[in-house]
């Protein structure tokens, strides 16, 4: 199993309806969402890090640190995430990477060990593998290379990769992270003033 590489995928595109504005730029503990999403990624142990912008994109990339990562905008954000998912999962290079890692850029308590819980999963032979919290699915979720176009296709609205789950659920590893990780999406002020607390 040596020699395969992890790219993550960080979806970051979203306008933030109900937090007045995008995820991507919040502050959390004295450093953006979307800064806080690659660090992890790439301290989890991924190779390489796709990170898929949409709404105030060029503000993000003006005031967000994003080191190495490979910035992807997605035109069509406002379609939901799975326009996200589609247009990260494109922008990979399956010729040099075997698997994706989908994080969302509005879990900041999902960090690295998270990830590599989930990485360690596929490098054991796992295809498709997930994030457990109370013993249901959460991120982050590893697709292996082969489930990409598949994944892709049934990506619609913001129900992301749901469906392409649910039909592979006999498939799916799941990792148990509730020592690891929080999975709580942080989706109105009232979030991120409890997060802060």
């Amino acid at each position: 199993m040596t020699g395969r590489r992890a790219g993550a995928l960080i979806l970051a595109a979203g306008g933030g309806t109900r937090m007045g504005g995008p995820k991507a730029l919040l502050e959390f503990e004295g450093r953006l969402l979307v800064e806080r999403a690659v660090e992890t990624a790439l301290a989890g142990g991924c190779d390489q890090v796709v990170l898929v912008l949409g709404a105030q994109a060029e503000e993000v990339q003006r005031r967000a640190a994003l080191g190495p990562a490979r910035i992807v905008v997605n035109e069509d954000w406002s379609e939901g995430m799975g326009s996200s998912l589609r247009a990260g999962l494109a922008a990979l290079d399956a010729e040099l990477t075997d698997a994706a890692l989908i994080l969302l850029v509005d879990q900041p308590f999902v960090g690295p060990r998270a990830v590599r819980a989930v990485l360690d999963a596929w490098r054991a032979g796992a295809r498709l593998a997930s994030a457990a919290y109370a013993g249901k699915r959460g991120h982050p979720v590893l697709f292996g290379r082969e489930h990409w176009a598949e994944a892709a296709l049934s990506a619609t609205g913001d129900s992301g990769a749901r469906a392409f789950l649910a039909a592979h659920a006999a498939e799916l590893v799941l990792v148990p992270c509730d020592t690891l990780a929080d999975p709580r999406d942080l989706d109105t002020p009232e979030d991120l003033a409890a997060a802060h607390g």
